[in-house]
């Protein structure tokens, strides 16, 4: 097929008014394509009927039938097509594609095995095997970071390519503080509030100075504010008021075990702040080994207090500059595969 236009469609089942990282990256990638000429077509939950996830009832989901999916593939007539998760619409895109012949990218976004173990009770080993499925026949799966790729190889995925995250610091950047002085210093965790995300490790943290703040919502919030009084919640704050929030911050606790990369890290940065974690996939990759940026550690308190010591917000503001949408969209566009030879 001979084109000089590249018409991506992107089957996706997270999308707005979905908010997570998956959906911020989508968003911010689509964005960026569209001012570098591409023309998009995205096959997301809103266009169909939805229904409540069982796991996360405030997460619609869409169970669109093939039919459906089919005709946007034969309208849109897509140069180029990538399926970003393994849900009912990433399966129809998925299925479409394999039974015309066509090439395909997807990508790696969740530790879905180990959430759907602590939310479903799930064997990991019966979710390994799906994800492995799904993804096999990709010409290739876009992930985010070399950890992440260390441990899906040992799992048997292959042909996997890194596709990099971004910031917006147009928008995330350092502000003049305006939360009370005499809570500082801020301890502050920022994203969703649900099991999955190991909050309680840092609410349990003792012997801390300073307050505690969570910024976000989720299935997990209204039990956690019962247990802990003493913590402020601010509930789901978005763009310029999310960008506050984190500037507010003297130390930006990231306490999941689970996460592919957390995007909140470098929307933290971006604002100056340093960042505490444990030293597992994602943490390690955007936290580099400078305590002006961060500390990972295994005892979650030590990081906290290290982060307060030597974090510094000039070293934090650099690194979170070298990482653009841009980029990370470059990265993007040069792993797509046309999918008609």
């Amino acid at each position: 097929m001979v084109t000089t236009t590249k018409r991506l469609l992107l089957a996706t089942d997270a999308w707005h008014p979905q908010i997570s990282g998956v959906v911020r990256t989508l968003d911010n990638t689509t964005r960026v394509l569209k001012q570098q000429g591409f023309e998009l077509e995205i096959i997301h939950p809103s266009l169909y009927r939805t229904f409540s996830s069982i796991v996360y009832p405030e997460i619609r989901l869409a169970f669109p039938r093939q039919r459906t999916v089919d005709e946007i593939f034969e309208r849109f007539q897509p140069t180029h097509v990538h399926i970003a998760t393994e849900g009912w619409i990433g399966m129809r895109a998925r299925k479409h594609c394999l039974r015309r012949g066509w090439r395909f990218t997807t990508s790696y976004h969740t530790k879905m095995p180990d959430y759907l173990q602590r939310l479903a009770y799930i064997p990991p080993g019966i979710t390994w095997r799906f994800l492995k499925w799904f993804h096999r026949p990709a010409y290739r799966t876009m992930i985010p970071t070399g950890s992440l790729q260390e441990e899906l190889e040992a799992k048997g995925f292959s042909k996997l390519v890194r596709w990099i995250r971004g910031v917006d610091t147009t928008i995330f950047h350092p502000r003049e503080p305006s939360f009370p002085q005499e809570h500082r210093p801020i301890l502050m965790y920022v994203g969703r509030v649900s099991k999955e995300k190991n909050i309680e490790a840092f609410l349990n943290l003792p012997g801390l100075p300073g307050t505690k703040y969570v910024v976000g919502d989720g299935p997990h919030r209204v039990e956690l504010e019962k247990r802990f009084p003493q913590v402020h919640f601010l509930g789901m704050k978005t763009g310029h008021d999310l960008a506050t929030a984190f500037a507010n911050a003297d130390v930006f606790v990231f306490p999941s075990l689970t996460d592919t990369y957390g995007v909140v890290m470098l929307e933290a940065l971006a604002c100056g702040v340093p960042v505490a974690a444990y030293p597992v996939t994602g943490p390690r990759d955007v936290i580099n080994g400078s305590l002006e940026i961060g500390c990972l550690h295994e005892d979650l308190a030590t990081a906290v207090k290290k982060a307060l010591d030597h974090g510094r917000r000039e070293a934090c503001v650099d690194f979170a500059l070298r990482h653009s949408w841009e980029n990370c969209t470059n990265q993007f566009a040069n792993n797509l595969i046309e999918a008609q030879s």
